[in-house]
């Protein structure tokens, strides 16, 4: 007996009560900024990394984290100013030409007719996901929605903030759609048991969404394309 197909991207969108999107390289276009920022900074502080490094190494995870790092592998000391420098530094760099991922506000539009509501978990700070939403003109549609790794005790990859997300708009988790485009937003969204789908319409290679069990698209458009949300 063959095993049953999986619903595609779009039709996992259709039948989903909540959508939660990822900000950073889903959203917004600042995965190609960051990666950048990081390698140069880490490369200040003594720790000599590439943007393709960094992307490998950080993609999806929280600042935190990064910040551990960086001071675990640097040959000079590093401050908690450290995040406040790489946050005004990738700021500066979005604000030059900020944009959203293609596609972002015709699944939005696509969503609000509907009724299916939606919401950002990112392992962005705050200040960082408002800066990135507001610049680009999401933000008013997102306000009330944005959850942040601030608000939980541990990041992608542990379930927390989906699970936190879920249950701030009310939501069971099997009944949400992720979509994600790092390794360890989908092992989170895995892990919180929500359906993901994984996007590579930025910089990450497919192969890295591997786990994700709806699949991947390279453009948001094709979660509505050819499928009506009912």
């Amino acid at each position: 007996m063959s095993a049953p197909s999986r619903p595609s991207p779009a039709q996992a969108l259709a039948a989903a009560r909540l959508v939660v999107f990822d900000c950073d390289g889903v959203l917004v276009d600042t995965e190609r900024i960051g990666p950048e920022v990081v390698a140069a900074m880490a490369t200040e502080a003594g720790w000599p990394l590439t943007p393709a490094d960094v992307l490998e190494k950080f993609l999806g995870t929280p600042e935190p984290y990064l910040l551990a790092q960086v001071r675990a592998h640097a040959t000079v000391p590093v401050g908690d100013d450290w995040l406040v420098e790489y946050r005004a530094r990738v700021a500066a760099a979005f604000d030059a030409a900020p944009h959203t991922m293609p596609g972002v506000p015709e699944v939005l539009d696509a969503l609000d007719a509907r009724g299916i509501p939606y919401c950002v978990a990112s392992s962005g700070s705050h200040p960082r996901i408002r800066h990135s939403l507001g610049a680009t003109g999401l933000w008013d549609r997102f306000a009330g929605r944005v959850f942040s790794a601030d608000d939980v005790r541990e990041g992608k990859p542990a379930p927390d903030l989906f699970l936190h997300a879920a249950a701030e708009c009310g939501t069971p988790p099997a009944q949400c759609l992720v979509v994600e485009d790092s390794p360890a937003g989908v092992r989170a969204a895995r892990a919180a048991g929500m359906p993901v789908v994984g996007y590579t319409g930025g910089p990450t290679p497919a192969a890295w969404l591997s786990d994700a069990d709806l699949g991947t698209v390279a453009d948001l458009r094709a979660l509505t394309a050819g499928h009506s949300l009912t």
